[in-house]
């Protein structure tokens, strides 16, 4: 029977590092119930968690990223104290901090659909039914990942990245979404290998600042709707 349930939990400001381990655990304990519910034909739900967190500055590359993207040296990034780890997602180069929300789905993918590619889709329709209650109109660019909108002058700006690792169906890593980051990190990479365009963020965007806690509840909400799935809020 499949578990379309989302259990959302919030876990607050934590490094790159605490929050990956966090997430590596729960992936585990879902794939181990898996292999389990074949090998002795058990028929016990796995769960589907959504993690809401933010970050201190690190740049993460993924498995098939170009380090050449990564401007600045060792040095530089202990003197600006930004942390930097390669990891076992997909995408390039990217910079998470203070400002961003990070959403990481630990989904079962047999609880709604096997297709990779639509849960990115499902992924990018997120983000713009969310961008969408702030009355901006986000979109996808053919052959890449991600949410870009429109600056005042017209110019593609990246709003959202995303970078997912799956195993036995079961997702993890996810999405970061600009609300009000310093931008200024995005100088010392080339984000997501993508030269020919910038990125922004919501509250520069709307020239507003936008609350950043009101943006997750939206999103929980938008993940509700687009997934069709019943949503239950737990304590970490």
């Amino acid at each position: 029977m499949k578990n379309k349930k989302i259990l959302v939990r919030d876990i607050g400001k934590q490094s790159f590092s605490e929050a990956w381990e966090y997430q590596e655990k729960i992936f585990k304990e879902i794939i181990n119930q898996k292999v389990q519910n074949r090998s002795k034909n058990k028929k016990i739900e796995t769960k589907n968690f959504l993690i809401l967190t933010e970050h201190n500055h690190v740049y993460t590359i993924g498995k098939s990223g170009d380090v050449n993207n990564l401007l600045i040296d060792k040095d530089e990034l202990i003197k600006r104290e930004i942390e930097y780890f390669k990891i076992n997602r997909g995408g390039d180069i990217t910079y998470h901090g203070p400002g961003q929300i990070m959403v990481y789905p630990i989904f079962d993918l047999d609880n709604f659909f096997t297709d990779i590619n639509l849960y990115l889709r499902k992924l990018e329709e997120v983000i713009i039914d969310t961008l969408q209650s702030y009355g901006l109109k986000g979109f996808t660019i053919q052959g890449e990942t991600g949410v870009w909108v429109r600056d005042e002058n017209g110019l593609s700006k990246k709003i959202c990245a995303f970078g997912i690792r799956a195993s036995r169906w079961v997702t993890m890593h996810g999405l970061c979404l600009n609300v009000n980051p310093d931008l200024s990190y995005f100088d010392f990479i080339i984000p997501c290998g993508i030269k020919d365009k910038g990125v922004t963020s919501l509250s520069l965007i709307k020239k507003e600042v936008v609350e950043i806690n009101q943006v997750k509840l939206r999103l929980v909400e938008n993940f509700k709707s687009v997934f069709k799935a019943d949503i239950n809020f737990e304590t970490n």
